[in-house]
């Protein structure tokens, strides 16, 4: 959502003229890029347990990172202030630590896409924009950093009712409602907490290329976690829905949802049993197994692994990694997703990009220092946790397309294997791509049918192996909706999809 320009500089009490002058501040010892990070962000947080409000929160977040960039090196450095005195003492320790150290310019892009695949005639006419920029670009100039090929503005998540003008106390009675209908669905519920949290955030950016940018960001998110017994046995599930949106999200429609979810599939918890591992076909439940797709490749896509050299796909662009019918997309577009963006943490517009396409590899996930880097305009993956953090290249909603199969069809190829749909925690190597996720349920395959329900076993593989041995997709994609929060030495929302698929050869670590 967006208020008008003077809305955000009244905010941050700050001028076009002296943002402008803080990042000239910031480049003045030779730096050759700057920027402005101001976040104004209102967090409310509630919490039912045993049909009462146990605890709840409010807090206001406040203040502007600055950062400059000098070669390869970055300053960065923050205020929770922004008054004139200390975002000068704060441009002044951003722009001292760019400067410290060696200089070493970025990489020249040329010399790293020329081998990357046979080129074509829009390769030939992007490199030959990138050697252009590069034969005017010099170490310590402004122009180091690209700015993106448009400034279109699109408004991914318009809302109607603002979080921060309704009371907290006007929320209760729709979690208690929640509480109350899962207790009556289901004679085995021991326990329900409920908990409720938004925020919204105001956003202004400006950097040394002279772009303002700016945007407020809603995110309402609830959840529902549920204590099973039955035979002196403990169950437990946690259902949640997160969205970019305001007060208008809290629906009899999301009600239900959570509520039918939340009892759905207990009977087969209790009733899984370990099965026997080994190596195996894993058929891969459409929507929330997504997280696999996130963990074991989206991260290797991440375009800092990869100009590192530190990620298995480092130098692949253009090779065949999978079948011609898989392609998976990152996307900062889907309106009111938790991982969408109008413009990510460096001002570059929220877009759609494609990581693979029917099996080749076409593109990282960029930030502009990336972006420069390879030669190529950045992709709007630039993101951060707060001001108190420089962006990095993150995801957004990581999913894969659909294909031709039906579910039924994929289920009925598999003589014996193994049918997961929800994950809990794992573990990847980005370098070797090596994975390893806690099923919580699924059932055994065997000839072509759903058999005993099994829970508590390890899917385990290789991130490039396992796109490789996908042999089926499914023509059911799903994006699912839950609150899905990405770390990488801090925290980010996302999203993650994925249609039912057929994964040949991983290994399952049962009994």
């Amino acid at each position: 959502m967006y208020n008008n320009e003077n809305y955000y500089l009244d905010l941050f009490q700050v001028t076009r003229p002296q943002l402008e002058n803080l990042v000239a501040a910031g480049i003045k010892e030779g730096g050759s890029y700057s920027d402005l990070f101001f976040e104004n962000t209102t967090y409310q947080d509630l919490l039912l347990r045993d049909g009462i409000v146990s605890s709840g929160g409010f807090h206001i977040d406040y203040g502007v990172g600055i950062r400059v960039l000098k070669g390869d090196r970055t300053g960065y450095a923050y205020s929770e202030s922004t008054d004139a005195k200390s975002m000068s003492e704060a441009v002044k320790a951003a722009a001292l630590i760019a400067a410290s150290g060696p200089d070493r310019p970025l990489a020249p892009a040329e010399s790293v896409l020329a081998p990357l695949r046979p080129s074509t005639a829009g390769d030939q006419g992007r490199l030959r924009q990138v050697k252009n920029r590069q034969g005017a670009r010099s170490a310590g100039s402004i122009d180091a950093i690209c700015p993106p090929v448009t400034k279109t503005a699109v408004d991914y998540y318009p809302f109607v009712s603002d979080w921060r003008t309704e009371e907290a106390r006007v929320f209760v009675p729709f979690m208690e409602r929640i509480q109350k209908e899962i207790s009556a669905r289901d004679n085995r519920v021991l326990k329900v907490i409920v908990s409720l949290s938004n925020q919204i955030s105001d956003i202004l950016m400006f950097n040394s290329l002279g772009e303002l940018t700016y945007d407020t960001r809603p995110m309402g998110t609830i959840a529902a976690s549920i204590v099973f017994t039955q035979d002196g046995k403990i169950e437990n599930k946690t259902v949640s829905r997160s969205y970019r949106t305001g007060t208008e999200m809290l629906t009899e429609t999301l009600l239900e949802e959570i509520v039918s979810e939340a009892v759905k599939g207990i009977d087969e918890r209790f009733a899984a049993r370990r099965p026997k591992g080994g190596k195996m076909s894993v058929v891969m439940g459409a929507g929330a197994s997504g997280i696999l797709l996130h963990e074991a490749m989206g991260h290797a896509f991440e375009a800092d692994f990869n100009r590192k050299g530190q990620s298995i796909f480092s130098g692949r662009i253009g090779e065949k990694v999978c079948s011609e019918d898989i392609s998976i997309v990152d996307d900062g577009t889907i309106p009111g997703n938790r991982g969408a963006v109008n413009f990510d943490d460096e001002g570059v517009p929220g877009q759609k990009t494609f990581m693979v396409r029917n099996g080749i590899l076409e593109s990282y996930l960029h930030d502009r220092i990336s972006a420069t880097h390879f030669g190529v305009s950045p992709t709007g993956n630039g993101r951060r946790e707060s001001f108190r953090y420089a962006p990095i290249p993150r995801m957004r909603a990581t999913y894969m397309l659909g294909g031709k199969a039906t579910k039924e069809d994929i289920i009925t190829s598999v003589k014996k294997g193994v049918y997961v749909d929800q994950f809990s925690n794992g573990q990847v190597q980005i370098g070797e791509g090596d994975f390893t996720f806690f099923v919580k349920s699924g059932f055994l395959i065997e000839d072509g049918k759903l058999t005993m329900p099994v829970k508590d076993i390890n899917i385990i593989g290789n991130g490039p192996q396992a796109l490789a041995d996908i042999t089926m997709v499914g023509n059911d994609p799903k994006v699912d909706e839950g609150a899905w929060t990405c770390g990488k030495g801090q925290s980010c929302p996302v999203s993650c999809g994925i249609p039912t698929v057929l994964v040949n050869n991983l290994t399952v670590g049962g009994e």
